[in-house]
């Protein structure tokens, strides 16, 4: 069994002037096919050829250390997941922000949901060289997270809630060097909040209605 490339859940031009489409293009067709087409590679006849593809980065995260095809296995197969989960949390401009019980949490944890947005990006526009920024529940607390080049809070325990990729190859040709610039736009206008609710509520152990299938196991297959 291959792992397969999930479709974009929007056309590629969808998503401008914020991003446009031909850096989704690139982005899309390029890189995230590149990855699950290695990854398509790295995972004959090994424990986890038929495994889901967060069975194979769960698995590959624990024997990454130790083995160098598994640590090639596991930047594939991580950077696969991440990118299906960041389509995820993008939608066209202008689609709201959070609202009932995550709104809630948010003004509980961050101190109101404009803090939350200025925390969001700092450490969005902050993160050193490649990686990811992500709205997390960990444990019984929301947080902030950064993580470099293909890591995934999925190996840490925490649930992910949204994510932005901070990667040059996510906006470097619309936005060049000017990443704060990205991601000022992206928390601003592009953020899926209802997919956002939907993780949060199965966090929860809630129900999230019929979209909640939309992710799979947490927004990648």
């Amino acid at each position: 069994m291959s792992v397969q490339l999930p479709d974009l859940p929007y056309d590629y031009d969808a998503l401008a002037p914020v991003i446009s489409g031909s850096t989704l293009r690139v982005h899309y067709d390029k890189h995230h096919r590149g990855y699950v087409d290695n990854l398509n590679k790295l995972i004959r006849d090994t424990p986890v050829a038929n495994a889901s593809l967060e069975e194979i980065v769960q698995w590959a995260a624990r024997h990454a250390a130790a083995d160098r095809k598994a640590a090639a296995l596991f930047n594939n197969a991580a950077q696969a997941w991440n990118h299906a989960f960041y389509w995820l949390s993008l939608r066209p401009p202008n689609g709201g922000g959070p609202t009932g019980a995550l709104t809630e949490r948010i003004t509980s944890s961050f101190g109101g949901l404009a803090n939350f947005s200025d925390a969001y990006k700092s450490a969005a526009s902050g993160h050193f060289g490649s990686g990811w920024a992500w709205l997390v529940l960990d444990g019984k607390q929301l947080k902030i997270v950064t993580t470099a080049n293909a890591d995934t809070p999925i190996v840490h325990g925490q649930t992910p809630l949204l994510v932005i990729d901070v990667w040059e190859h996510a906006y470097y040709l619309d936005y060049q060097q000017r990443r704060a610039a990205y991601v000022e736009a992206v928390v601003d206008q592009l953020l899926d909040w209802e997919f956002a609710d939907r993780n949060y509520a199965k966090a929860l152990g809630q129900p999230a209605g019929e979209a909640a299938q939309r992710s799979g196991t947490t927004g990648a297959r």
